[in-house]
């Protein structure tokens, strides 16, 4: 399953990129879609890379890269700029699905 969600999220992250360079209503709408859309992708990608070894880390960072990804894109839509506070919790459950992937590779 988590490879279903991973290329889901690959797909919404060239969307977004997309109606980023295309569609976005000014400069910061732009900005938000492209960030979203780089951190998806790359954790999207990152997430089908380890979900052999590391599967907990995987999901972690498929949520973060979600919940991160999702608040900018409903902000570059016109949501209320308060969901900004939410987008680093998305960073922090990257951040802790790194760590705990390197703990993995490091137990061996």
């Amino acid at each position: 399953m988590i490879g279903v969600w991973a290329a889901i999220s690959a797909a919404l992250a060239v969307a977004a990129g997309a109606f980023g360079a295309h569609g976005a209503a000014g400069v910061q709408e732009a900005d938000w879609l492209r960030t979203g859309g780089i951190y998806q992708l790359v954790h999207a990608v990152a997430a089908l890379a380890i979900m052999g070894f590391a599967r907990g880390p995987a999901i972690l960072l498929l949520a973060g890269a979600a919940i991160f990804a999702l608040t900018l894109y409903a902000m570059a839509l016109g949501a209320p700029r308060w969901l900004g506070m939410v987008t680093p919790i998305g960073g922090a459950l990257l951040i802790i699905g790194w760590l705990w992937a390197a703990w993995l590779y490091w137990r061996g």
